[in-house]
């Protein structure tokens, strides 16, 4: 399962993008630990989610560190571009890297993701869209989507070396 915070931000501006993807660390368990939120802007809808989910799994797979915090815009014209960071284990350094996944790419996931869990991304949507919110609340809601986060917990060894800062490719 992939568990997902989703914002809703009003702002109608033309320039406003899609979404907004972050992690934000989590203390839970060595397999998750970060948390994905995304913001969309706009009236959002299954696809503007979807394609924010794409660009969660695919910074996910592009970037392996369990431990990376992601920042990602996805825009109509740019697919998804932000950067990720991590401190190094070994140094104490914070390392930085930047991430940038075309639109064609998230396009493909987020089919596959309205394949494989579009129900669950249309009832996020209409959770959103409720009028019964109280007026000046914050529209956010937790979902948890039926499909597994890209290449982790399947080796939980690994998982546990990833977070120890112990791996490395010869």
């Amino acid at each position: 399962m992939l568990e997902i915070m989703v914002k809703l931000e009003d702002e109608g501006a033309e320039t406003a993008p899609i979404a907004r993807v972050n992690s934000v660390p989590s203390e839970e368990s060595l397999e998750t630990p970060s948390r994905e939120v995304v913001t969309l802007y706009g009236t959002p809808t299954a696809e503007s989610l979807a394609l924010a989910v794409a660009a969660s799994l695919e910074a996910q797979k592009v970037q392996r560190r369990p431990d990376a915090l992601r920042d990602l815009t996805i825009s109509s014209h740019a697919g998804a571009v932000g950067d990720a960071a991590w401190r190094d284990t070994s140094t104490g350094e914070m390392i930085r890297a930047d991430l940038a996944i075309p639109l064609t790419v998230l396009k493909e996931t987020a089919a596959e993701l309205l394949a494989e869990g579009g129900q669950a991304i249309r009832r996020a949507i209409a959770g959103l869209l409720q009028v019964e919110w109280p007026e000046g609340a914050r529209r956010a809601l937790r979902i948890e989507l039926p499909i597994a986060r890209p290449n982790r917990g399947a080796d939980p060894l690994l998982a546990m070396r990833e977070a120890d800062g112990a791996d490395y490719e010869e």
